[in-house]
Order: C-alpha cells, then structure tokens, then sequence
C-alpha cells in the first residue's frame, strides 16, 4: 500500500463525510476505506514526515496508520472531536513513537559500544543484578489478582495470543485485554518502570 504525498491538490472532505466513512468502514466497508484513504493519505503523509523526517520511514508510519484507521475505525468517537483530527492524532502519535523508538536504538547501540570497551565486563555484578531483576519481577508478579497473574502468564510468559488466552481462561477476548492491560499497569508501577 503505497501513501502518495500531499501536493495540495486535495481539498478536505465535507464536514461529517470521514466519520460516516469510519461508520461504514467499522462494519468492514472496504470501498469507505479506499474512499477515506484518498482523502487523508496525504494529509497523513504530510505531518508524518514533518515529525519523522526520513522519507521512507514517513511512508511507512503513514501505511501504519491507515491500517490502523481501518481496524479501529470502531473507536472512532464522534462526541470527542472530528474523524480528522482523530486520524491525525493516530498519526502523530505513532509518527513520534517512530521517533522515540530511532532515538532509544542508537542510545542502546552507543550503551552496547561503551560496554564493548570497557576493559573489565564484571560477570559477577551481570549476573546479581539480573538475578535481583527476576526476583523483583516475581515479587511483583505475586502482588496481581489471580485472573491478572494468569492472563500475564499465558500471554507474555508462554507466547499465547490474546485469543488462545481467553480461549484457555474460557472468558470473553475483552476481558483478557482487560485483565492483561491491568495486570502490566500494575507490574509497571510495581516495578517503577516509566516513573
């Protein structure tokens, strides 16, 4: 799927044609998104590579976006602002993410370069500390109700999906997601990180 770039040529929709477009589209209307992707593509483009810079990154984080406007086209709330401004929300978020995610590798691989030269590498300390890191991430692990600890365990520990942890659990796939974005809320507070 190729995002072509916006030469201005577009004019925006009329007002209410994108959210009844995302309507159609959440009940699986592939001519809603042809039609809607013609008439954001660019726009999405455009502030993509605002954020982003790189070309052919911004082509990608744009792809990455409409798909996303078509799988949550269902969450599209008309009460909390226009279908416009949702997408474009989408894609600046995940256009800095992109951003945010570059920027994390290099100051891993500049990390990763210093260790490489440092005259010493302590085994000993590596490997207390990651001992330290695996009790902590029990303990931690310990404190989620029951129903969280199961889900976080199917899910991140044995590779389940989503889908065969609720199909495991026998209980509805939302109740998984919200079992499992409660259970990582509390592991991350638990373990301090993002603080």
């Amino acid at each position: 799927m190729y995002v072509a770039a916006d030469d201005g040529s577009s004019t925006e929709p009329r007002p209410g044609v994108l959210e009844t477009l995302l309507d159609r589209m959440s009940r699986g209307d592939r001519q809603a998104f042809d039609t809607l992707y013609t008439a954001v593509a660019g726009p999405v483009l455009g502030l993509v590579r605002k954020v982003v810079r790189d070309p052919e990154q911004s082509e990608e984080v744009a792809q990455e976006v409409l798909i996303d406007v078509w799988r949550c086209a269902a969450r599209f709330d008309a009460r909390q602002g226009s279908a416009m401004a949702w997408i474009i929300t989408l894609a600046h978020r995940r256009a800095v993410d992109r951003v945010r995610s570059a920027q994390a590798s290099v100051a891993r691989e500049a990390t990763a370069g210093l260790r490489d030269r440092s005259p010493a590498f302590d085994e000993v300390f590596e490997q207390v500390e990651r001992r330290l890191e695996r009790e902590q991430v029990r303990r931690c692990l310990n404190q989620l109700t029951a129903l969280q600890h199961e889900s976080v365990m199917l899910a991140y520990y044995r590779g389940y999906t989503y889908q065969q942890t609720a199909e495991v659990l026998g209980v509805a796939l939302g109740t998984v997601k919200t079992r499992l974005r409660d259970g990582l809320i509390r592991l991350r507070d638990c373990l301090g990180v993002g603080s």
